[in-house]
């Protein structure tokens, strides 16, 4: 019965495994080469906005569909996550053929379809199509400069016209760099099955998609002429743009002829190289005096924490040890700032069981945090593998659930001197964040339901996750747990006395000076902050990990130092109760990130309309400040106690 069990659980856990895992792979592996004349197929990803951030399907229009149906490509959790649906397309190349072909003429539009393109439209929708997964990027010029986009609109509104008119014609370019070489040969894309060829005697000759570009624009056609030809057939290429009168207008019982024309042109352009007109970095200095201000303000701390250490500390321990027992004892009663809290200064903290939890929690973000930026800024994490960031970053979370069970368990332990509660403390840090990231996202997905949006998470998607957080989180942190109660506990310094200390009075509250460093922390963020923002809601590129990088090392040791001063000069004023308040010293700067986001919503997004927007805009911003305060928190947390620990277990005092 518990072999039975035991497989049951190993089976489940492989599905589950392999479904969330589902297109990883590493980036830049998977090269196809194509032969003179062999077909080429285009996808078609959701429709997308930056006005709204609702994605759509791209089916939901009146867009011609392929012969053989509809067909959904192979998606994992990443992808499902970020509302990606990519679907088959109509559109069909062959390799090195310049054509100029025929989709299809639509019936005529109804007012439902002509309110729906109109609302797109307005709204800046765009189509966003895959070619062997590079995607679309349409270019043009503005003031003198050139200005790049991937995909292209549903449709257009001149300036000086009330009429919307809809995108039916399209002008590929694609770019392609003639191969030649042997050995292995990895055939696919990454949300295909993938093949491999090894022949180490034959040479192999082809050709790689390198580039693919789009020119979108609108042409009226004659409906009754086109619908005498067949899908595929030749037509007349199309001079681009075209005047307001030949374009095609949105309006009802218009019928939309579908068309477009593909050139091949041959690139210098290697395979390895080909997404760098999609990663150009920009702002460069900008990141640059971004990590030139962190040093300044880590030099800054730094300067105060060697004070705090080699002047003021070291100076006073040494003063101490060098008196013999007598001066030592008179001493005692002349005793002065932090030292005169040595017997309070381990007391239980309140709410101690919520601290674990939330230092274990902080632990395992600040872990999977870890992980994901080295790997991405060694180059693992590619925009090649769309979704493949968010799914590691979860699989990472999932298996440090570990680590959060030992923290939180161990924390536990610590105050309370004893291993009773372990498993309650185990079963909040399984729950505490993943449960409040479940409540957002719940409700944010009814908004996401009820507008008909492919970002809505389908119930399919729910139980899957429910899954892996309650078959692998869950058990994993309980196993954590459990060790943390078999490792050595942390042994206090110093004897608590039953009687707690009074705290001097202050003028003003400490809870002021502890938001106040949050600003610190914040300093070294905000640069960064802006880019990763600009990233998710604006459509950008992010690949500049390698700046991530060292920004969050910056952010770490800042945190640290803005903790261990913040809780001496608590100490120093003999208040004993620094456990939450070297929590929420670096913790704090999850407020000021939520802040900046509501400025980002208002003065840099300010095209982004309507309620249900703003409110995917503001729940997504809650969870990433969330997640910021736990970790923060936790870094500042436990320098503090291994700073309050190294201090105290250096003073003799009975």
């Amino acid at each position: 019965m518990e072999k039975t069990s035991l497989a049951g659980f190993c089976c489940l856990f492989v599905i589950l495994f392999a479904t969330v895992c589902d297109g990883f792979y590493l980036p830049g592996t998977y090269m196809h080469t194509y032969s003179n004349g062999e077909a080429i197929l285009a996808k078609v990803n959701s429709l997308t906005s930056i006005e709204t951030e609702l994605p759509f399907s791209y089916y939901s229009l009146p867009y011609c569909k392929p012969p053989g149906g509809i067909k959904k490509s192979a998606e994992n959790l990443g992808e499902l996550l970020m509302g990606d649906q990519i679907d088959n397309s109509p559109y069909r190349f062959k390799m090195n053929q310049n054509e100029s072909l025929y989709l299809c003429t639509t019936s005529p539009l109804n007012e439902n379809e002509v309110k729906l393109l109109k609302q797109r439209t307005r709204d800046l929708y765009q189509v966003n199509m895959i070619l062997d997964n590079l995607p679309a990027m349409r270019y043009a010029t503005q003031n003198g400069i050139k200005i790049q986009w991937t995909g292209y609109p549903v449709g257009y509104a001149p300036p000086r016209s009330n009429e919307d008119y809809i995108i039916n014609h399209l002008k590929f370019k694609v770019l392609v760099h003639e191969y030649e070489g042997s050995g292995v040969v990895l055939l696919g894309t990454g949300d295909e099955t993938m093949a491999v060829v090894q022949e180490p005697e034959k040479k192999l000759n082809g050709y790689e998609i390198v580039g693919f570009e789009v020119i979108p624009c609108s042409i009226k056609r004659d409906p009754e002429a086109m619908k005498k030809l067949k899908m595929y057939d030749s037509v007349d290429p199309v001079n681009c743009p075209v005047d307001l009168e030949k374009s095609q207008i949105i309006r009802e019982q218009e019928q939309v002829s579908f068309t477009y024309e593909v050139e091949f042109v041959k690139s210098d352009i290697r395979w390895p190289s080909r997404w760098d007109a999609y990663l150009k970095m920009e702002g460069a200095r900008v990141h640059w005096f971004s990590i030139m201000n962190s040093l300044m303000v880590i030099f800054f701390l730094a300067g105060i924490v060697f004070v705090i250490f080699l002047r003021t500390v070291r100076r006073d321990l040494t003063r101490y040890e060098e008196l013999d027992k007598e001066a030592q004892a008179q001493m005692n009663e002349e005793l002065s700032g932090w030292k005169l809290v040595v017997s309070d200064v381990f007391r239980e903290p309140t709410c101690s069981k919520l601290l674990c939890v939330m230092v274990g929690d902080g632990t395992q973000i600040l872990g999977m945090a870890v992980v994901t930026i080295i790997f991405a800024a060694l180059g693992f994490m590619s925009p090649a593998s769309r979704g493949m960031l968010l799914t590691g970053m979860i699989i990472l979370y999932l298996f440090l659930g570990i680590v959060a069970g030992y923290v939180g368990v161990r924390l536990w332990i610590t105050v309370k001197g004893t291993t009773e509660g372990w498993r309650s403390v185990s079963w909040s840090c399984s729950v505490f964040f993943p449960g409040i990231v479940f409540v957002i996202l719940t409700a944010l997905n009814f908004v996401l339901w009820g507008s008909k949006s492919t970002g809505a998470i389908p119930i399919s998607l729910y139980f899957i996750l429910l899954s892996l957080w309650f078959c692998i989180s869950v058990p994993l942190t309980l196993l954590g747990g459990y060790l943390g109660t078999k490792a050595e506990p942390i042994t206090y310094p110093v004897r608590t006395n039953q009687i707690p200390r009074e705290i001097p009075a202050r003028k003003y509250p400490s809870w002021l000076l502890v938001l106040g460093a949050g600003t610190l922390p914040f300093g070294t963020l905000f640069i960064e902050l802006f880019f990763i923002l600009s990233s998710i809601w604006l459509g950008r590129f992010y690949y500049v990990f390698g700046f991530l990088l060292v920004v969050f090392i910056l952010l770490v040791v800042v945190c640290a130092e803005v903790s261990v001063v913040l809780t001496y000069m608590h100490l120093c004023v003999e208040d004993w109760q620094w456990w939450w308040k070297a929590f929420f010293a670096s913790g704090s700067v999850s407020l000021y990130v939520f802040m900046y986001s509501i400025n980002y919503l208002i003065f840099d997004l300010r095209s982004l309309s309507g309620p249900v927007s703003a409110m995917l805009y503001l729940g997504y911003s809650l969870i990433m400040a969330i997640a910021i305060m736990l970790s923060t928190g936790t870094i500042g947390f436990l320098v503090s106690f291994y700073f309050v620990h190294y201090l105290f277990s250096s003073v003799k005092i009975d």
